[in-house]
C-alpha cells in the first residue's frame, strides 16, 4: 500500500511537470544542447578539475573515520575506559555519515541551494567541530561530537557521485565514479598511516588536529574553486538573472516550478519515505543493500584486525602498523588501473547504440570477480598472519581484499543508478544508510572477535560468509532484467 501511494504521488508530480512545460512559455532551460553553461558541455580540463575537487572533498571527510583508530588505546588509557568504549568514536562517526544523507542530501536537490553551498557549509561545520572534539576530556563529550562530525560531513559522501554525473555522460560514469571511489578508499586506508605517526608522537588529540588542518585547508581551497554542477541550481540562477533584467516574474526554471507545486507531504515522501519503500519492496535494491552492508561490515572488522596481527603478533609499533595499511591502498590503485581499461574497452562501446539500449547487468561482471577475491583474501590473510610467516604475505592478502571490495562498490554505484535512473538519490541514500548502520556495529566487537577465536578461525568465518554471498551478483546478472521488468520504479 505504501509503495502504491508513493508511486501515485510521484506520478502526480510528473504529470504536473508535463502540464507546466506545455502551458508555460516562460520556462528557463538550456539554450541548446551545446549551451556552455551546462556542466556536461564544460571543457575537459574544467570537468577534470572539478572532479579533483569532489575527490578532495570526499577524502577530507572520509579520512575522519579511520584516522581516529590508532588513538583508541591512548583514549582508553587517558579516559580510564575500555577499548570497546573508546572504539565507539568510530562507530558513531560511521553511523553519522550513514544517517546524515537522509536529511542533508535532499537539500542539494533544492534549486535555491544547489550542491556547492551544501558542501561548503557542511564542510565548514565539520572543520569547526574538530576543535571541541580534540579538547574533549571525557567520553560523554567526545562521542556526540564524533557523531555530529559524521552527520554534517555526509553530503560529500552521499552526493559526490551525483556531482560527477552532473558533468559526465553515462558512458564515462564508470571511470569517474571509480576515481571518486579511489579517493573514498584512500581516506580510511591512509587515515591509520597518518594517525599512527601522530599518536606515537603526540597522543590521540593530534589525530583530530590533523583532521581539522586537512579539512580546513580543503574548505579554503574549495570555497574558491568548487563551482556549482547541479543543472536545477544553475537554471534557477539563470531565471533569477532574466527576471532581474526583464522585470518579468513569469520567467522560472522547471525545478523552481516543481518545488512551488510540491506539498510538504510529497517532499517527505520523496526524501524520507521513498528510500525505505525502495529498499524493502524492490528485490534488486534489497539484494544489493544486504550484500554491500555485509561487505562494509567485513571491511571494518578486517581493518580492526590489523592491530591484532601486526602490533600484537608481528611486534609493529603504531607508526609501522599504520604503514601496513598501504597494502590496501596499493591494491585499489592497481585494480583501478585495470578497471579503467575494462570501462573504456568493454563497457563504453556498449553505449554506441544509445544509452537507452544499454543493459544495466553489463555492470555486474566486475562484481562477480570482486566477490571471488573477497573470500580468497580473507582465508589467505587469516592463515598467513602467524609471526612465523613474513609480514608481507598478509599485506598482499589485504591488497586482494581491497581489490575485491573496490570492484563490488564500483559495480553497485553504477548498477543501481542504471536500474533506477529517476530515483538515484533515494536508492543511494538508502544504500548508504543500510551499509553504514551495519558497518558501524562491527568495530565494537572486532578486537574481542579476533582475540577469542584467533585470527585464522575468525577470518575463516568471515571468508565463509563471503562464500555464501557469492551467488548474489551472479543471480542479479542472470535474472536482473526479469526482475526489473516487474518493477514499478525501474522505468
Amino acid at each position: 500500500m505504501a509503495a502504491d501511494k508513493e508511486k501515485g504521488d510521484i506520478s502526480q508530480i510528473q504529470q504536473r511537470e508535463v502540464e507546466e512545460t506545455q502551458s508555460n512559455p516562460y520556462i528557463v532551460d538550456w539554450y541548446s544542447t551545446t549551451d556552455p553553461e551546462n556542466p556536461r558541455n564544460w571543457s575537459l580540463a574544467k570537468r577534470c578539475f572539478v572532479t579533483f575537487d569532489i575527490c578532495l572533498l570526499t577524502f577530507s571527510i572520509y579520512i575522519g573515520s579511520a584516522i581516529y583508530a590508532p588513538g583508541i588505546p591512548d583514549i582508553s588509557e587517558k579516559f580510564g575506559i575500555s577499548t570497546v568504549a573508546a572504539s565507539l568514536g568510530i562507530t558513531l562517526f560511521v553511523l553519522g555519515y550513514g544517517t546524515g544523507p537522509m536529511f542533508l542530501s535532499p537539500l542539494s536537490e533544492i534549486p535555491q541551494f544547489g550542491r556547492t553551498s551544501v558542501y561548503i557549509v557542511s564542510l565548514l561545520i565539520f572543520v569547526l567541530l574538530q576543535i571541541p572534539t580534540a579538547l574533549s576530556k571525557n567520553l560523554g563529550a567526545l562521542l556526540p561530537l564524533r557523531f555530529l562530525a559524521g552527520f554534517v560531513g555526509s553530503p560529500a559522501l552521499a552526493t559526490g557521485g551525483a556531482s560527477l554525473v552532473d558533468m559526465w555522460t553515462d558512458e564515462w560514469r564508470a571511470v569517474v565514479i571509480g576515481l571518486w571511489g579511489l579517493a573514498a578508499v584512500a581516506g580510511p586506508v591512509l587515515g591509520p598511516v597518518v594517525g599512527g605517526f601522530a599518536v606515537q608522537a603526540e597522543g590521540w588529540t593530534w589525530t583530530i588536529w590533523i583532521l581539522m588542518w586537512l579539512s580546513g585547508a580543503s574548505f579554503v581551497f574549495l570555497a574558491f574553486f568548487l563551482p556549482e554542477t547541479s543543472s536545477q541550481a544553475l537554471l534557477y540562477r539563470r531565471a533569477v538573472r532574466i527576471r532581474a533584467l526583464t522585470g518579468d516574474s513569469r520567467f522560472k526554471s522547471m525545478g523552481e516550478i516543481e518545488g512551488e507545486n510540491m506539498t510538504m507531504g510529497e517532499i517527505v515522501q520523496m526524501t524520507i519515505v521513498r528510500p525505505f519503500v525502495l529498499g524493502f519492496t524492490e528485490p534488486i535494491v534489497a539484494f544489493w543493500n544486504v550484500y554491500i552492508a555485509l561487505v562494509y561490515g567485513i571491511l571494518y572488522i578486517f581493518i580492526e584486525s590489523f592491530n591484532v596481527v601486526f602490533v600484537e603478533m608481528h611486534g609493529f609499533n603504531l607508526a609501522e602498523n599504520g604503514l601496513a595499511f598501504l597494502g590496501l591502498f596499493v591494491g585499489v590503485v592497481i585494480t583501478y588501473a585495470f578497471f579503467i581499461v575494462y570501462a573504456v574497452r568493454i563497457l563504453k562501446p556498449k553505449f554506441n547504440n544509445g544509452v537507452e539500449n544499454f543493459v544495466p547487468e553489463e555492470r555486474l561482471p566486475v562484481a562477480i570477480v570482486g566477490g571471488v577475491l573477497l573470500p580468497i583474501s580473507l582465508f589467505m590473510f587469516g592463515w598467513t598472519s602467524s609471526p612465523s610467516i613474513p609480514w608481507i604475505v598478509p599485506i598482499i592478502a589485504s591488497a586482494l581484499f581491497s581489490s575485491g571490495t573496490f570492484l563490488l562498490f564500483q559495480a553497485g554505484l553504477n548498477y543501481l543508478p542504471d536500474c533506477y535512473p529517476r530515483y538515484v538519490a533515494s536508492v543511494l541514500a538508502g544504500n548508504d544508510l543500510f551499509r553504514s548502520t551495519v558497518g558501524a556495529a562491527f568495530p565494537v566487537f572486532s578486537t574481542a572477535f579476533f582475540h577469542n577465536l584467533g585470527v585464522g578461525p575468525a577470518c575463516s568465518i568471515l571468508g565463509g560468509v563471503a562464500v555464501l554471498m557469492l551467488p548474489f551478483p551472479v543471480i542479479l546478472y542472470k535474472y536482473g532484467a526479469r526482475i526489473r521488468a516487474r518493477s514499478k520504479y525501474t522505468n
